[in-house]
């Protein structure tokens, strides 16, 4: 009987408790970054109590009854498969909340978004050590209560809809994932998930199988998600604030997958037969979709929402491949995602917060001017997204390929052969939208089409790159109209004038352009005559400087870029850990 697990589903719901004490919640943050740093040592701890020369067995149990009349008990534990996510779920809301140290949240009650994530983190850990099927449910279905609540109070413009989708979708999933259990009990007789394992689907039949795995998948189909059932993401991501949008792309979407690898194959193994076709069909699709659909986004955040639908797809693939490849590519992939599109999220978050939107086209270009270091972060964590050797997001995308390149006996491999190509077909998709992203944002001349232009004077000697002074927001159309007043008063004369910040600022013509662009037309003038007269005389040099990357983004950042570098360098620190979990799950003796 071992505490570790206990402790960490323990330990986050005390500390959101003890985070409603008013003495406390005037320092939540700080309360939330020790929380979270303690479940993140108890993580570490865990890993290392792990004995990895047996990942394929379930360790450091805790098993308690529950609800003894109905037989139900509160088992916790530990395999190959979900140690990696609990650690990654530990890590990444302890970066959350180091973020939100620089960050206060946008809508106030800072307090309040403390105790709702950590009330997250209980049921995402909860998720990946519950052993019994109807704990896992019910730390399924604790999630969805705070993330909505995040999305609803804390996020965009949006944010009632888009909450209000995400509940409704995803209820609805757990309602029919729920119907799937039912069937497990009753044709099995436990809903001990070990046992379950260990029977691989024997003393039930095919039809029940069947049956249950195809209302068991759709319900973690829709939480993974897979097309069609994704609808809900992009809005969901375009409006969470920045937190929000990591614990939804790092470790929610991970909590479907995981449902695939721990319970739907190798307790309905001829339930996953029957239908492995039909959940590789949809995987491809929303490879191709998700890649597509990237290519046609304007907003940042919604862009990278649609490449999560694509690259879910290849976890998907992987497991209807059947194979120990294939699981072992899904299961690598699902961490690699979490990883590099929980960096993306923190690094669109930092866009929107210095430019004032996310929208590519208002953004312009010449970021790595602009912002050298945000920049340089971003077109690393792009660059780790589509899939380059040496980061991680390479080898679970091919791990995938390669189990649809050979399926598992019973499959149609004409069929899967097809899947292969059409995901081969959306790497290279992948490539063109995060590439042409970069040459529209991080590349090229600065475009002035916000209102953030740059420095109203020249950075001191001792200030670091990327340091400006921002004026004030100015709303669009105030702007034009200004545009359309000194157009009619100088009668559209274009006049070609070299950009001096400091002196066109003082006097209240600050040019559109950041002090290294040259010719400006009337129609640039005009814009930053209205921006350096709404603000120029108001605030003038009393402007708050805003550097390029604050420690406390170095500090949630850095960890997540090691990494990507280390598992892409090293795959076998997961491999190795996973490949034997696999192989039990599946009643396999074949090595990848």
């Amino acid at each position: 009987m071992s505490w570790l697990p206990i402790a960490l589903v323990g330990v986050p719901l005390l500390g959101a408790v003890v985070a409603t004490v008013p003495a406390v919640r005037d320092r939540a943050v700080a309360w939330g970054i020790a929380v979270s740093a303690g479940v993140l040592v108890l993580a570490v701890a865990l890993a290392a109590a792990f004995e990895y020369a047996r990942p394929a067995d379930m360790q450091l149990q805790s098993d308690r009854p529950w609800i003894p009349g109905l037989g139900l008990r509160f088992h916790l534990g530990v395999d190959g498969v979900s140690l990696p996510l609990v650690v990654l779920t530990a890590l990444l809301t302890f970066l959350c909340f180091v973020h939100l140290a620089g960050h206060p949240p946008e809508g106030g009650r800072p307090g309040a978004l403390v105790v709702t994530l950590l009330v997250l983190e209980v049921g995402m850990i909860g998720t990946f050590l519950a052993l019994d099927l109807l704990l896992f449910f019910v730390f399924f279905e604790v999630v969805l209560v705070p993330m909505y609540f995040v999305i609803a109070l804390w996020g965009g413009a949006g944010r009632r809809a888009a909450a209000v989708k995400f509940i409704l979708y995803t209820l609805l999933g757990s309602a029919v994932l729920l119907i799937g259990l039912l069937v497990v009990w009753t044709q099995a007789g436990t809903l001990d998930m070990v046992a379950l394992a260990g029977r691989h689907g024997s003393g039930m039949a095919r039809s029940a199988q069947i049956l249950a795995f195809l209302a068991i998948g759709i319900g973690l189909a829709v939480k993974t998600p897979m097309w069609p059932l994704h609808t809900w993401l992009p809005d969901a991501h375009t409006e969470a604030p920045t937190v929000g949008s990591v614990l939804l792309a790092g470790v929610l979407l991970k909590m479907g997958s995981y449902g695939f690898a721990r319970i739907a194959i190798p307790v309905l193994p001829e339930g996953a037969a029957a239908l492995a076709p039909w959940l590789g069909a949809f995987a491809v699709a929303g490879i191709a979709y998700g890649s597509l659909a990237c290519l046609a986004q304007r907003d940042l955040k919604r862009m990278i929402a649609y490449s999560s639908v694509g690259h879910m797809g290849f976890v998907l693939l992987g497991f209807a491949s059947l194979t120990p490849v294939g699981l072992n590519g899904a299961l690598f992939a699902n961490i690699a995602h979490g990883l590099i599109t929980g960096l993306l999220f923190f690094l669109a978050g930092a866009v929107k917060e210095r430019y004032g939107t996310a929208d590519m086209v208002r953004l312009g270009g010449g970021m790595l001017r602009r912002l050298p270091y945000v920049a340089s972060l971003l077109t690393f964590a792009c660059v780790a997204s589509l899939g380059l050797p040496g980061l991680a997001g390479f080898w679970g995308e091919m791990l995938a390929l390669l189990g649809a390149f050979r399926p598992a006996a019973g499959l149609s491999r004409p069929l899967f052969l097809v899947f292969m190509a059409v995901g081969g077909l959306g790497t290279v998709l992948t490539a063109a939208y995060f590439l042409a992203m970069l040459s529209r944002v991080t590349h090229g001349r600065a475009v002035e089409t916000v209102p953030l232009a740059g420095p109203l004077e020249p950075p001191k000697p001792d200030e670091p790159p990327g340091t400006y002074e921002p004026p004030e927001p100015v709303e669009p159309v105030a702007a034009g109209a200004a545009v359309a007043a000194l157009d009619r008063e100088g009668g559209g004369q274009e006049t070609q004038e070299t950009a001096r910040p400091s002196a066109l600022a003082d006097e209240g013509r600050a040019v559109a352009d950041d002090g290294r662009a040259g010719a400006t037309g009337a129609g640039a003038l005009g814009a930053g005559a209205a921006v350096a007269g709404q603000t120029g005389g108001q605030t003038g040099r009393a402007r708050r400087p805003f550097r390029d990357v604050t420690a406390h983004e170095l500090a949630a950042w850095l960890p997540l870029v090691a990494l990507i570098v280390l598992f892409g360098l090293w795959p076998k620190a997961l491999l190795a850990v996973t490949t034997p979990a696999v192989q039990s799950l599946l009643g396999s003796g074949v090595t990848p």
